[in-house]
């Protein structure tokens, strides 16, 4: 394959990516959709419905490293293959289910185990095909989770008030099937990295790491941590959004879009923190973006108009969307593409357990307190310490004028 032929067909995997993560994590996030029909049909509780979201992400972080690692192996193809067989399963099996432990088991875990094997492994393979435009690409990955509640919410809320709960969920995971098994097939092995530092990573011993030296590695440990870290800074404000406009006087439905827009501009945080992450680095703009989330999330301390939340939730989403693709953009960078679907892997699984926390976090600080003053203190504060583990991270080195030159000479 030509080096432009091969340039081109890299776009095609990074849509199909952004496809991917769309259809995956838009079935996942639509729980939020069906939790009122389910329950008033089923009467089951909203904790016990709301328990498999939990499940989901904890799923999600623990097959993360292992869809890494099979990717990295056997090749994405064929573990985005298998993950679309378990998305249509949990699906179809959760719309089916009779009892709460059945729905849990299909809709928590086997679409959370689904969920992991699209994004790291897709995203690996997308920075594997782009060199030149790495950060863009990752965030075009990244930006399908942002349009999944645009696109996969109001199609299911379509289904529940033509049909009902169990029609919509069985149509949606037929629905993803028939999508993703063709798009799977497109997912082809990149070709060979064009420098040794591409393959292999910028800090690798001898040139070459091994996933056991990665996974011990200071660098590991800083991403982990910061993405962690970012991750529990966010997700408890986003969750609970709606419940506090709602608190701050703001009507439900008004309250909703809000929580949207927050969304939206979280789609175009991606977008634009990839391009700037191209220009001036992922370790600079993920830094930037860290401290502008940790003051956004204390500003709503500040906030009770609805035009002040519009404001906000526009900075809040540009910068805790932005922000989510450039840690696979280090990962890249520091240990190349040969091992890129394992470390990125062990790296959202911390995400997981950062989303994973937000959400209990929050609702135990309202239940506790009847207000939602000490979930933005607590985030705030864990939003700063995200900032400053990013800041240990070393950047990656950089090539030399000269040696760019040579390569060029070469090629």
């Amino acid at each position: 394959m030509s080096k432009a032929s091969g340039l081109s067909y890299g776009w095609i995997v990074v849509a199909v990516g952004a496809m991917m993560t769309c259809v995956a994590f838009g079935s996942m996030l639509s729980l939020a959709v069906f939790l009122q029909p389910i329950s008033e049909a089923m009467g089951w509780s909203h904790s016990g419905i709301s328990a498999a979201a939990t499940i989901d992400f904890l799923a999600m972080g623990v097959a993360a490293f292992f869809w890494g690692a099979l990717s990295d192996r056997y090749g994405t193809r064929i573990v985005v293959f298998l993950g679309t067989l378990l998305l249509g399963a949990g699906l179809i099996g959760a719309s089916q289910a009779t009892s709460l432990w059945q729905f849990q088991l299909a809709f928590g875990v086997l679409i959370g185990i689904s969920a992991g094997a699209f994004y790291a492994p897709m995203v690996a393979a997308a920075s594997a095909w782009i060199e030149h435009r790495r950060s863009l690409a990752v965030a075009l990955v990244s930006a399908g989770m942002g349009v999944s509640p645009m696109t996969v919410a109001p199609f299911a809320s379509w289904l529940i008030a033509s049909y009902d709960w169990r029609t919509a969920m069985l149509v949606i995971g037929i629905v993803a099937v028939a999508l993703l098994i063709p798009a799977s097939l497109l997912v082809r092995r990149p070709p060979e990295p064009s420098t040794p530092a591409a393959a292999h990573g910028t800090g690798a011993p001898d040139g070459q790491w091994t996933i056991a030296q990665a996974l011990r590695t200071p660098q590991f440990i800083t991403l982990a941590l910061a993405h962690f870290a970012c991750c529990a800074a966010h997700s408890g404000p986003i969750f609970h959004l709606v419940s506090y406009a709602m608190i701050c006087g703001i009507a439900p439905l008004t309250a909703v879009t809000v929580y949207s827009l927050a969304g939206f501009s979280g789609l175009g945080g991606r977008l634009l923190l990839g391009l700037l992450a191209d220009r001036f680095g992922a370790k600079h703009v993920l830094v930037g973006g860290l401290f502008v989330q940790a003051l956004s999330i204390a500003t709503f301390l500040a906030v009770g108009q609805l035009g002040e939340f519009y404001a906000l939730s526009v900075v809040f989403g540009l910068a805790y969307g932005g922000v989510m693709p450039l840690y696979a953009v280090l990962v890249r960078e520091y240990f190349g593409v040969r091992i890129m679907g394992s470390v990125f892997g062990a790296v959202s699984a911390f995400a997981s357990l950062g989303m994973a926390l937000g959400p209990l976090a929050g609702g135990w600080v309202f239940d506790t307190f009847r207000a939602y003053n000490w979930l933005y203190v607590g985030s705030f504060a864990i939003g700063l310490a995200a900032v400053t583990v990013a800041l240990s991270f070393p950047s990656a080195k950089r090539p030399s004028q000269s040696s760019l030159d040579l390569e060029r000479a070469a090629a």
